[in-house]
């Protein structure tokens, strides 16, 4: 059984050419703090209290990449019981201390399950 330990971040999405309107509402409206970096596919990522908030362009079509993230106690073990349930699991751009990957659920909402390694 999937033993999941906390909320990771959740990923929106922003229309396409849109990241400096973003960054100015995210930073200065909301007052987050902008995590930098080089992120994954253009990725803003942004801290809200013990959770990060990730903000990506996106062409929005109706197959959409937002998604919760959830850590997770033991990943191969979660994997395997996805799998076992004849769920997909898909994979994306790695990310330095994280192994992670993604699924679907029947109504095509998209999850990711992290755990952090080091």
């Amino acid at each position: 059984m999937i033993q999941f330990t906390r909320l990771d971040h959740i990923l929106i999405s922003i229309p396409e050419g849109k990241i400096a309107e973003a960054r100015a509402f995210y930073t200065d409206v909301l007052g987050l703090t902008e995590i930098l970096g080089d992120h994954p596919k253009g990725a803003m990522w942004f801290q809200i209290a013990d959770i990060q908030l990730h903000v990506r362009e996106e062409d929005g079509g109706s197959y959409s990449s937002r998604h919760p993230a959830f850590e997770v106690a033991n990943l191969d073990v979660a994997k395997q019981d996805l799998e076992r349930s004849g769920i997909a699991i898909s994979y994306s751009s790695e990310i330095d201390g994280r192994q992670r990957f993604f699924f679907r659920d029947p109504f095509d909402n998209r999850f990711e399950l992290l755990q952090f390694v080091d």
